[in-house]
């Protein structure tokens, strides 16, 4: 992965590490979000997934759960991988996108049971970390 330099003196971009085995149990095992979660607790795109199909199928609260699980999981890995509160966390590295979808999944939810003060910090904090995240995401 090319790093930039940043000419206005922030962090630098964070890159999560990859997931290789929970991405083939997901793609070439088929195996469902709920058991890649259960055994790779960290992975944040199973999360993701799991708060994606609960909202999609009306069950907001739960949708909630799993992108907080996600989020706080998320930020657990990022923080290891050298993260200090702030800076960009792009949207192109694959590892990066299930911290973020979690993120959008929360303010989604949060939204949606009426928790505006998290709506507004979570879509800020993604729109901070990832302009194109949040054009993606934000819909």
């Amino acid at each position: 992965m090319t790093t930039h330099k940043n000419l206005l003196g922030g962090p630098d971009p964070t890159y999560l590490p990859e997931n290789e085995e929970a991405y083939r149990l997901l793609g070439e095992e088929s195996r469902p979000p709920v058991e890649v979660a259960a055994k790779h607790p960290t992975f944040s795109l199973a999360w993701a997934m799991l708060a994606d199909d609960a909202f999609e199928s009306g069950r907001v609260v739960e949708s909630y759960a799993y992108a907080r699980t996600g989020y706080h999981r998320g930020l657990d890995s990022l923080r290891r991988a050298g993260w200090k509160g702030h800076g960009p966390i792009p949207w192109e590295h694959r590892a990066n996108r299930g911290f973020l979808r979690c993120l959008a999944a929360l303010a989604r939810a949060a939204g949606e049971i009426d928790e505006k003060d998290e709506t507004e910090r979570c879509w800020q904090f993604l729109k901070d970390s990832s302009a194109e995240a949040y054009t993606e995401l934000k819909r």
